[in-house]
């Protein structure tokens, strides 16, 4: 299990893109930054550094990002709330509570 999970996690740091930074040098950038600046953006309706930000990294690494953004924002919700992360997630979604 652990093996698979290990393949997993070596194939989305792989597949994180280089791009040049500032003065030409080459730097991979943080799938996690990508993923903050992409739902920042996103939430402030501009399309442009949305852009920008998906660009950074392949789709599967902003996806992962962006996947575990929401887990971490769910985890903290609800302990800033002292609820369960279902009850906060299906909250923020508007479903009803079970």
């Amino acid at each position: 299990m652990f093996g698979r999970v290990r393949k997993v996690w070596d194939r989305l740091l792989s597949s994180v893109s280089v791009a040049e930074g500032p003065g030409g040098d080459s730097r991979g950038h943080n799938l996690f930054e990508a993923a903050a600046a992409y739902v920042s953006a996103y939430v402030e309706d501009d399309q442009e550094r949305m852009d920008e930000a998906a660009g950074r990294v392949s789709p599967e690494a902003l996806s992962f990002g962006l996947n575990e953004l929401a887990c971490r924002a769910v985890v903290a919700l609800a302990r800033e709330r002292d609820e369960s992360p279902r009850t906060v997630a299906r909250a923020l979604l508007g479903l009803p509570a079970s």
